[in-house]
């Protein structure tokens, strides 16, 4: 598949802000909603409530844009590096504390930002592999290979993703969830890697990027 007849960059680019105004816009409206409360009530249990629900929706919402600076945006110039040990930090603050757990299995080391961007990326097709929840491993192997191992009932590669791996999607059939698996594309091609799902069972997905034999 020739990825960049895919899809336009500025299309990309476009799906991609959606994306990120999707995933941002549930705690934004959270806030605005706990802020609303705070200018109108008295009761002090119920003031409470919404300062305790401003609070964890700001979390949240600093969570993802951090995590949305290094895996889609520029997160420093062109050509640099990134700690792998920053990446570890958002992504455990990204995914939080509830359905999914998140083992970081990467050396901390300084890797080209492309390779630390790739991670993210496959850290979240990793997670649309898991929606009722479970355990998420992010790893390195042999020859430079990166893999996000997914686990949990029902795990799953999605059906557009499985299309989307294989070159069976077309331009009119691109969403801003399926563009964030066509840039995981795009960037595993840049590192010069190969990206792949494999079904273990009912219970295990894993993503690995890795040189092609």
């Amino acid at each position: 598949m020739k990825l960049d007849a895919v899809l336009s960059d500025m299309d990309l680019s476009a799906l991609l802000c959606s994306k990120v105004c999707h995933d941002v816009i549930s705690p934004v409206g959270a806030i605005a909603n706990g802020l609303e409360v705070l200018e109108d009530e008295q009761d002090e249990e119920m003031r409470q409530i919404a300062l305790d629900l401003v609070r964890r929706s700001s979390r949240q919402a600093s969570a993802k844009l951090q995590f949305c600076r290094i895996a889609f945006g520029a997160a420093g110039s062109a050509g640099s590096s990134i700690d792998t040990g920053d990446a570890e930090d958002v992504a455990k603050k990204f995914i939080g504390d509830e359905k999914v757990e998140l083992e970081w299995a990467v050396p901390r080391e300084i890797r080209p930002k492309s390779e630390v961007k790739l991670m993210l990326n496959m850290l979240m097709l990793a997670i649309s592999s898991i929606p009722r929840g479970g355990k998420i491993v992010m790893g390195t192997a042999e020859g430079g290979a990166i893999t996000a191992t997914a686990a949990g009932k029902n795990a799953k590669v999605p059906e557009k993703t499985v299309a989307m791996l294989a070159g069976d999607v077309q331009e009119g059939e691109m969403d801003a969830r399926l563009a964030q698996v066509y840039y995981t594309l795009r960037l595993a091609s840049e590192c010069k890697l190969d990206l792949t799902a494999a079904q273990s069972g009912e219970d295990m997905v894993t993503y690995t990027a890795a040189a092609a034999a």
